[in-house]
């Protein structure tokens, strides 16, 4: 995984053009990904985008998501492994008394990498307490028919960047 490795221009990850709003501490990029719980990630199928908002677990190289196996997600990954997703907080925006000088403000966080779906009963397990432990104390157990109904992905960040404006 790479925080600013090289890209074509085309590439989103190319040069940011206002690099002094780029965040290049890895520690505040994992803050603004460990700071909420909820990232859209971006898919294609065909040439065509989808984009859905999904519950989240990270640990510092991967990010985890769980779903039912079937539906217009899991099939789009299955067919194309390769994502982006975009994690924002503290989202407003900056007024002025121009009307085309407003700006945003926040921080963000964008990302590149590839789904792979976890089958490793225990390797699922590790990874759906990670997301439950976002939201509960609690420790769970998953019934057998629960865990063989729901998918477990592992997306592999490949690229990574981080955005804030309006902060400090």
């Amino acid at each position: 995984m790479t925080t600013n490795q090289p890209q074509s221009a085309r590439h989103p990850h190319a040069a940011m053009r206002r690099s002094d709003r780029e965040i290049t501490e890895r520690a505040e990029i994992d803050a603004i990904i460990q700071s909420t719980r909820v990232m859209n990630l971006a898919l294609s199928d065909a040439n065509t985008p989808f984009v859905v908002p999904i519950f989240y677990a990270y640990d510092g190289r991967s990010l985890f998501i769980h779903s039912a196996k079937g539906g217009s997600k899991i099939g789009i990954m299955r067919r194309n492994d390769k994502v982006c997703f975009a994690i924002s907080v503290d989202q407003g925006f900056i007024e002025s008394d121009q009307a085309c000088d407003f700006e945003a403000k926040h921080r963000t966080v964008i990302g590149f990498g590839r789904a792979c779906f976890i089958e490793d009963e225990a390797e699922k397990i590790a990874a759906l307490d990670r997301i439950v432990a976002r939201f509960s104390e609690h420790a769970f157990t998953y019934p057998k028919t629960n865990l063989d109904a729901t998918a477990v992905i592992r997306i592999e960040i490949e690229s990574i960047k981080g955005k804030s404006h309006g902060f400090g």
